[in-house]
């Protein structure tokens, strides 16, 4: 398990060419990739061609993170994994653009086109949301449907002159619970089977911690010391992503 000084040390060795850092980190997230390409399987798509795809997206994550983002690398990486994965069954066929995502995606270009032509900037996901009345998500979509020359991981500048992504300013409240909920997941992994055990029955099935003593044949107080050991682990965990 690395720390997260040793997961910059080998993006930044990677970066530089470092094929083994690359190796290294494609093998300490193994368990994230796992974690988000089981959503997807059973959907005419083979097991190894899923977990392919999803290390390009982890690969393309490491070439273009950087510390300067103020995130944790793994919540950076999930959203470009996931892109990844749709656009190739997308592009596969396993995915449907449907009629009218075509027809507004055609419209976006045609609004994009012309406020260029007009020599103002680009329109930004809120302005063009708010022309077309439509979500900033659905304007995402539509986008990429398109394949448009966007990349939701492209630096622009704010006004206060710092870098952020795209992504940054266009998640949703969903889209951050289920990045969230892989993260978690993949932390769970990391415990030992008795630890798993302990939290998924006190905050999964809502069990007391006299509860779960009676079921593990324990003390409560045994108990108690190990959900506080295990709590201190998972947010020690936690802060070095």
């Amino acid at each position: 398990m690395l720390s997260h000084e040793e997961t910059m040390r080998l993006i930044k060795e990677a970066q530089q060419g470092d094929e083994n850092a690359s190796t290294t980190l494609l093998n300490e997230n193994a368990p994230l990739l796992k974690s988000i390409i089981k959503r997807y399987l059973g959907k005419h798509v083979e097991y190894d061609d899923l977990y392919q795809i999803a290390s390009i997206g982890l690969l393309k994550s490491i070439k273009n993170f950087s510390d300067d983002y103020n995130v944790r690398f793994s919540t950076y990486a999930v959203p470009m994994i996931l892109g990844e994965i749709k656009r190739y069954m997308r592009d596969d066929g396993y995915l449907k653009v449907s009629r009218s995502l075509k027809s507004i995606s055609s419209k976006i270009t045609r609004y994009v086109d012309e406020a260029i032509k007009n020599g103002k900037d680009s329109p930004r996901i809120e302005e063009i949301a708010e022309h077309f009345g439509i979500e900033p998500t659905e304007v995402i979509f539509a986008m990429d449907a398109a394949k448009l020359p966007v990349s939701l991981y492209e630096t622009t500048n704010d006004s206060d002159g710092k870098q952020t992504s795209l992504i940054e300013h266009i998640q949703t409240d969903e889209d951050k619970k289920m990045i969230d909920k892989v993260i978690l997941k993949d932390m769970l992994s990391k415990l030992q089977p008795r630890e798993q055990k302990i939290i998924m029955l006190r905050y999964f099935r809502d069990m007391t911690q006299g509860e779960i003593a009676q079921k593990m044949n324990v003390s409560q107080v045994q108990i108690s010391r190990l959900e506080n050991r295990i709590l201190k682990k998972l947010k020690d965990l936690y802060e070095e992503r």
